[in-house]
């Protein structure tokens, strides 16, 4: 059956000073504006690459919502499931793009927005799941608010009973779980994920997600010093699957950061059918190579990116074996990094492209 994706979450306006400029540097002044997302990013690179994708949302009744459906349209992603509510607002983002040594940052002003108020039972979830074959949330839904949180219990249990395949990219997001007053944001989150487990399907995470969300810790690793031990992710991911049997595949994305412009970048996918751990990229003898990439653009979105390959390629039967489905995904969210803004507006042709050893960046004539 052709993949027909549901995603389900908070979009926002994404404001961004040009170039490497801090906000500081342009406010009173000019921003850009743009769209972004965890779920409607995933959405994107799904209707981009030739998937099927629907977002559902809350938004407000106004004039921005107008243009984020006009948007989505022109990226292939439907809108029909978006609910138009009278109360809240819309979300907003700022980003500074870090270069070398000075990280980025984000800076949230989201509270009160329209889903954060929604209560879950006013979404008609059997309806939106009717008809599709895949349901894609993160753990940024279940972040922004207890109703949220209830929203997206709901949406996981409701995927289920319709026999839909569902995934989840646990992005763990610390400055939002803040919705339990006198509960640490680790703790809060790890209740909350843990209640979703149950009913996932294929779990996303990136390399330290599966900790603060989960509480299950790769060994001798250090994230904030860019030291990875890759071996030790594969004992994430099985004990991910032990502890949640229903989970049958597991997806870690391996980010090495030697600077806000230079990483490395790579991933593995545990395939429980296979018993096996499948890496990406590799080198002529198989063995695990990251794609080393020097002067990025923008790395926010990245990991939808790879969530959003990764679901395209496991519904393409071509591309659908674990090997060929993680080479995908890991290439997707490479060329992402060239991009500016949340989405990835890089092709299939693109992407197979990388795979098959182009990376030189030469002009296609």
């Amino acid at each position: 059956m052709p993949l027909k994706l549901v995603t389900f979450g908070e979009v926002m306006l994404r404001l961004c000073p040009e170039e490497f400029l801090r906000l500081s540097q342009v406010i009173p002044g000019r921003l850009e504006a743009t769209f972004g997302g965890g779920e409607l990013n995933v959405a994107v690179s799904v209707a981009l690459q030739g998937g099927s994708a629907s977002y559902l949302t809350a938004l407000p009744d106004n004039a921005i919502t107008d243009c984020l459906v006009q948007e989505a349209q022109k990226l292939g992603v439907g809108t029909e499931l978006i609910r138009r509510v009278k109360f809240g607002r819309f979300g907003i983002y700022f980003v500074e793009t870090g270069a070398n040594q000075r990280g980025g940052t984000v800076t949230y002003d989201r509270e009160g927005s329209s889903i954060a108020l929604q209560p879950a039972e006013s979404y008609d979830f059997e309806t939106a799941f009717r008809g599709a074959n895949w349901f894609h949330i993160t753990g940024i839904t279940p972040a922004i608010s207890a109703n949220a949180a209830e929203a997206a219990k709901l949406s996981v249990q409701t995927a289920k009973r319709q026999g839909l395949t569902v995934s989840c990219d646990l992005n763990f997001r610390k400055k939002l779980w803040n919705w339990r007053p006198g509960t640490k944001s680790t703790d809060l989150c790890r209740e909350t994920m843990r209640g979703l487990m149950p009913f996932i399907d294929v779990v996303i995470a990136n390399e330290e997600d599966a900790e603060q969300a989960l509480g299950i810790h790769a060994a001798s690793t250090n994230v904030d010093a860019g030291e990875l031990n890759i071996a030790g992710y594969e004992a994430v991911a099985r004990k991910i699957v032990a502890e949640f049997p229903n989970v049958r595949q597991v997806a870690i994305t391996l980010r090495e950061s030697f600077s806000a412009s230079h990483n490395n970048w790579g991933a593995l996918l545990f395939d429980v059918a296979a018993n096996n751990v499948f890496l990406a990229p590799t080198d002529a003898n198989g063995n695990y190579s990251p794609y080393e990439i020097h002067n990025i653009v923008d790395r926010v979105g990245a990991g939808d990116s790879f969530g959003g390959a990764l679901i395209f390629a496991l519904n393409t039967p071509e591309l659908s074996s674990p090997a060929t489905a993680i080479r995908y995904a890991v290439a997707a969210s490479c060329l992402k990094h060239s991009i500016k803004g949340d989405f990835n507006t890089v092709t299939r042709t693109e992407i197979e492209s990388l795979m098959a050893g182009s990376g030189s960046g030469r002009v296609q004539r």
